[in-house]
């Protein structure tokens, strides 16, 4: 386990929003269902992570994939679909991950007066309005592709897994 996975794991067992039942990790956007990782992406060489054009999947220790926003956001290029051996992500399963971007408002340099658009300028989605000069927020264009995560100079946006969200494509 990397120290990413670590965190991410007390952090979420800390605030309680995910049961120890629940997905914990963000599954590349082509997933029909979380127990097909853990039991096909195991036997698998992982050759998802390396098609991904933007190097977002990354192979967690139990050798599924999952999906790192650090460094840049998804195309939803289907690249990954398309060499998955074992049909675990499928073309025709194509959504848009089942999570929530937010942008913390008390971290937000924009929203502390501070004129700050790097969130927008990446966004392929046109999914983040200005109210005003500052402000951001996200709106229904988003698709939670994480382009805006890394841009964030402040770490003020995050993503929380949905398990009730309906994925649509």
């Amino acid at each position: 386990m990397d120290r990413r996975e670590l965190f991410t794991s007390l952090r979420t067992s800390l605030s309680g929003k995910l049961s120890k039942n629940e997905v914990t990790f963000l599954r590349p956007p082509y997933a029909k269902d979380e127990t097909l990782f853990l039991k096909e992406c195991v036997n698998c060489e992982t050759k998802c992570d390396t098609v991904c054009e933007e190097e977002i999947i990354k192979i967690a220790t139990d050798g599924t994939p999952y999906i790192d926003f650090s460094t840049g956001g998804c195309t939803y290029c289907d690249e990954c679909a398309k060499i998955c051996e074992h049909n675990v992500l499928d073309i025709e399963h194509k959504t848009y991950f089942n999570a929530l971007i937010d942008i913390d408002k008390t971290k937000c340099m924009s929203w502390n007066h501070t004129m700050c658009f790097s969130c927008k300028d990446p966004c392929l989605d046109n999914a983040i309005d200005f109210k005003a000069m500052f402000m951001p927020e996200i709106n229904d264009n988003c698709t939670s592709c994480g382009f805006c995560i890394s841009r964030c100079p402040v770490d003020a946006i995050t993503i929380q897994i949905i398990k009730d969200k309906q994925p649509n494509a």
